[in-house]
């Protein structure tokens, strides 16, 4: 999976350019929700374009273990940076899934819309309107160099949800990442 998915905007050097709200970041969302899809996951998208899959748990009433990162990227960046906490949350709802194990608690995979910041700046965009530190309509007006707006180009490539982002309780968030 880590593999297939630096396909997507791969470069010459090895690293992939897949900046947020591109082309490429809508086939790897694409790719992504096939993937939840496949091993059931409910997928919901919100209107800042992150991308949660959600496995049932025994108590439904529990609140849920998340994880996850980005498949985003910085330009002409590291092909694991971020895809490598995206691709290991989903190797592990497989894993539950290919055992049938059920967790106690449900478990939900995020993928966090422009946590580079690399095309509209600043960086943990989504995630900041999601835990309610910068303001939605703000993010939405954020600028690429060519002047397109963050939030036409996530309606653009079909990924600005009808679900609200906003924070929602959660018991533990874990992140699996490339560490320099």
């Amino acid at each position: 999976s880590l593999e297939a998915m630096a396909e997507i905007g791969a470069t010459g050097a090895g690293g992939v350019h897949r900046l947020a709200a591109s082309d490429e970041d809508r086939r790897a969302r694409d790719l992504l929700v096939f993937w939840l899809e496949e091993v059931g996951a409910e997928v919901t998208v919100d209107d800042m374009g992150d991308v949660f899959g959600r496995r049932a748990g025994r108590d439904e009433g529990l609140d849920p273990v998340m994880t996850g990162s980005h498949l985003d990227s910085q330009p002409r960046g590291g092909r694991f940076d971020g895809a490598l906490g995206v691709m290991g949350a989903l190797e592990v709802l497989r894993t539950l899934r290919d055992h049938g194990v059920e967790t106690s608690r449900p478990v939900v995979l995020v993928d966090w819309t422009n946590e580079e910041g690399s095309r509209f700046p600043p960086a943990m965009m989504a995630s900041g309107v999601w835990a309610g530190a910068l303001d939605r309509d703000w993010a939405y007006a954020r600028t690429d160099v060519a002047g397109r707006t963050f939030g036409d180009e996530l309606a653009r490539i079909g990924y600005r949800g009808p679900a609200p982002c906003e924070r929602r309780p959660f018991h533990a968030y874990y992140e699996l990442h490339v560490a320099r």
